[in-house]
């Protein structure tokens, strides 16, 4: 093995190891960059979302998501975000929301459609800022640099022992990361913000018996055109319901214990 292979892994395992973490249900994580770094990219991301798509203007859907979000974002750990959050209403049909690092969230008009609800809405929200919580955009960044670094240095171990057909050997090895690990990882992180998302809401006084309403709304409104679940970055609806009803129990015992019951209303 090459000097220069041999400094690309040991960087690579330096910085795996220095960077290891635990998510909020206990699994390992590798986050390589700081929380201020990725506040200022969702700050960024979000400026430029505000610039280049369309913003509603329409005052009772903007307090009613301000609203869930209000009642949500106070159950943030202050670690996490310490600050107001920014809430925006898109005005575009795609059935999304999102939120990022630096207290930013976004929601689209066209999931107001299929989320029925204000406890439904909170649902998709609470599962948003469940992935800023877990800091899963930290982790998917890193496992991106720590893939690229491997991939370089397989290649170059490849071509120092001129192994014949190198290029369909590399082809192949990126399709077995998307498959293998970048999916899975993304399903993972979906699974993690849908329980994430359901306590959360359960302590804002949501009906966390919602969520699972909502993915059937959202079944039906894919019409189920969704690609065979080993090859999304999603888990299937009915997947996801199942997750949600095994953890009800105790989003539920949070829910009755709370005095939270907001009244959000379009």
């Amino acid at each position: 093995m090459s000097g220069r292979v041999k400094s690309i892994l040991v960087a690579a395992l330096s910085l795996a190891v220095v960077a290891c973490a635990t998510s909020p249900t206990g699994r390992n994580q590798v986050l390589l960059f700081s929380s201020d770094q990725l506040a200022q990219m969702g700050e960024q991301a979000f400026t430029d979302m505000k610039q280049k798509q369309s913003v509603s203007r329409q005052p009772v859907k903007n307090q009613y998501v301000e609203c869930i979000a209000d009642s949500l974002t106070p159950f943030v750990p202050k670690s996490i975000y310490n600050g107001q959050w920014e809430v925006v209403v898109f005005d575009e049909d795609q059935v999304n929301a999102f939120a990022l690092p630096g207290g930013k969230i976004g929601v689209y008009t066209g999931l107001m459609e299929v989320a029925k609800n204000q406890d439904q809405l909170a649902a998709v929200i609470g599962h948003e800022i469940g992935h800023v919580i877990a800091e899963h955009g930290n982790e998917r960044m890193s496992q991106g640099a720590l893939i690229n670094v491997g991939t370089q240095a397989m290649g170059q171990i490849l071509a120092a022992n001129e192994v014949p057909q190198s290029g369909p050997i590399m082809a192949a090895i990126g399709l077995g990361v998307q498959v293998g690990v970048q999916l899975p990882y993304s399903r993972a992180h979906e699974s993690e913000a849908d329980l994430i998302g359901l306590q959360l809401m359960a302590k804002a006084g949501f009906n966390p018996r919602q969520s699972v309403e909502l993915w059937k709304n959202m079944e039906a409104a894919s019409g189920g055109q969704r690609p065979p679940e080993l090859m999304s970055t999603h888990p299937a609806p009915q997947t996801r319901i199942e997750n949600l009803q095994a953890n009800m129990s105790q989003a539920l015992d949070t829910y009755e214990q709370t005095s939270n019951r907001p009244a959000c209303r379009r």
